[in-house]
């Protein structure tokens, strides 16, 4: 039987009273391998970029002044002084009533303001005809237009994406310094499991929560160590308990630890030295039997077998710990969310707290509307794979009512 079910709130604070997640150290990187990878240190830009003045057209250099009062029947009349290419210093100085051809990109010269596009001017000898008038900068990006020099770019928990890279590249930075990824153990339990690609024989089923809760870790910055699947043998997986504690630094289980004869994880881990069971059981729907332990400082994630559960107390429990673990900053706000109409009248289990898996459907009016994703079974792992997101059901609420407005939490990262 499960001790006293603690609330969810209740089991949240536990485990953040008992678990104090910080980085695991530092490492220095090359910029190429650094995507998805979480910044541990202050980008500060070394230099102004653009590093200069640069035309954003082809067309030619000007005094602005120059082009004042131009048109198609009154056009400016400027004397040419050359041509400036990408990727060459200009060693032209305008002065009043010359230009200079420019290529896209190219660094202004000294004296021009502004560029004209090419489209505007005709070219008669050593003279250029400019047909419109233009004002001061037009046409060009300033020298730190873009980041200027000694500006924060970015700061340490940020997690790098390819854009970000681009933007430290442009620095002229080559190596950055990254928190070291944690390593984490998924096992998953149960007689009836098959790993994938094998035969399967009647009455089995595949493993899913192996590869699911290793994806779901590889999201939150972590690296998964997939341990496979151990039968429901006391033995061997306490050896495989032990085995995970000694290699990694977390440790996330799915089966086991109901009330049946043979859901033995709960007993291995009172049974392991330096052990604390921090949480057995949460007034939750799904997820009521999901159990957190520390052994010798190493946190245990045992969540239950089936598909959404396990995955949906993943998300509530040990993807906010995960993520401070891999030094990811912002991780109070675990899930983003949006407004939505409930499509049916939705009911909470009682006593329980309930996460109904909903699917968004955009209406022609514009609202967006929540409907259960599947009927709810918690095995089903399509449950999870048609939902957007869900909605949380108070443990004191009654219902919430069709064409009543609800929060969704979606699942992307």
């Amino acid at each position: 039987m499960f001790r006293k079910l603690l609330s969810l709130d209740e089991a949240k604070e536990k485990i953040s009273r008992r678990f104090k997640p910080k980085p695991l150290g530092v490492e220095q990187i090359p910029l190429l391998d650094a995507n998805r990878r979480v910044l541990a240190e202050q980008i500060v830009s070394p230099i102004d970029v653009p590093p200069f003045n640069r035309s954003t057209v082809d067309g030619y250099a000007v005094k602005a002044e120059d082009t004042f009062g131009a048109d198609e029947a009154n056009p400016a009349r400027l004397r040419l002084r050359g041509a400036i290419n990408v990727g060459e210093l200009p060693n032209i100085k305008l002065e009043k009533g010359e230009t200079a051809e420019i290529a896209t990109g190219a660094p202004l010269p000294k004296g021009a303001d502004a560029v004209v596009m090419m489209e505007n001017t005709e070219k008669q000898g050593g003279t250029v005809l400019v047909y419109r008038s233009v004002v001061e900068n037009e046409n060009v990006m300033k020298a730190g237009a873009d980041i200027k020099k000694d500006e924060v770019v970015f700061t340490p928990g940020k997690r790098l994406t390819w854009k970000d890279i681009g933007v430290i590249a442009a620095l002229g930075v080559k190596t950055v310094k990254v928190y070291r990824k944690p390593r984490v153990a998924v096992i998953s339990t149960g007689t009836e499991i098959v790993a994938p690609g094998n035969r399967l024989p009647p009455g089995k089923i595949y493993d899913i929560n192996g590869y699911t809760l290793s994806a779901s870790v590889a999201e939150c910055g972590a690296t998964p160590l997939n341990m496979g699947v151990v039968s429901d043998d006391y033995q061997q997986l306490s050896e495989t308990l032990r085995e995970a504690l000694e290699t990694t630094d977390a440790v996330i289980t799915s089966g086991g630890v109901s009330v049946g004869p043979r859901d033995f994880i709960p007993r291995i881990l009172e049974s392991l030295g330096g052990h604390e069971l921090v949480v057995h059981g949460i007034a939750i729907k799904p997820g009521k039997p999901t159990t957190v332990a520390l052994i010798n400082g190493k946190p245990v994630f045992a969540l239950p077998g089936h598909p959404t559960s396990a995955l949906l107390t993943f998300h509530l429990l040990v993807r906010p710990f995960l993520a401070k673990l891999s030094g990811i900053s912002g991780v109070e706000k675990t899930f983003k969310t949006v407004k939505a109409c409930v499509g049916v009248r939705m009911f909470p289990a009682k006593g329980r707290r309930t996460f109904v898996t909903v699917k968004l459907v955009r209406e022609a009016d514009g609202r967006n509307v929540a409907y259960p994703a599947t009927t709810g079974e918690s095995g089903a792992i399509t449950t999870l794979a048609k939902a957007d997101g869900f909605i949380e059901i108070p443990e004191n609420q009654q219902f919430i009512d069709a064409g009543e407005e609800a929060t969704v939490h979606l699942f992307e990262v």
